[in-house]
């Protein structure tokens, strides 16, 4: 049984930018230093897909790195560029990008409805499922080895004893 919710000093409202940015800052310092990284060993980036006849943005991806990791956001195509091999094309070209940052090892999910046979065909090994998407879906997570090495054996985990 749970008693009544104090509410005091609490606000509910639409995204406040001011606290996301404070939120953004307080996990930083936290993952920082929980990790041992920082500021430097993250970034963020962008690839664009463009169709050179017409000059259409048909698709791209937004990504970010840290310390050797590389995690897609988002990748989207044009419905009408889906099969013209755009996706392959953006996702190769954002894990060489994350390869040259100094990237070992990539992270995405992908709803059941999207693309998660498009990773799999990509190299993404399934690791595990976030339940009650809407609609009955489900969101996948995947990782891959940007080495070539097989997934979770690319180098050793140095916080393991």
């Amino acid at each position: 049984m749970t008693g009544p919710t104090d509410l005091t000093g609490l606000t509910v409202g639409d995204r406040d930018p001011e606290l996301a940015k404070l939120l953004d800052q307080g996990l930083d310092a936290y993952n920082f230093a929980a990790t041992g990284t920082g500021l430097k060993d993250q970034s963020e980036f962008s690839v664009k897909a463009v169709d050179p006849a017409t000059g259409e943005v048909v698709g791209g991806i937004t990504a970010w790195t840290w310390a050797g990791l590389l995690g897609i956001d988002m990748l989207w195509v044009h419905e009408e560029h889906r099969r013209d091999g755009w996706g392959g094309r953006l996702l190769r070209a954002a894990e060489e990008e994350a390869r040259r940052r100094g990237c070992d090892r990539a992270t995405v999910s992908s709803f059941t409805f999207q693309a998660p046979d498009f990773y799999r065909r990509h190299g993404y090994v399934e690791t595990g499922r976030t339940l009650g998407i809407p609609g009955g879906a489900e969101d996948v997570h995947f990782h891959k080895s940007l080495t070539g090495n097989p997934a979770g054996e690319e180098r050793e985990n140095p916080h393991r004893n």
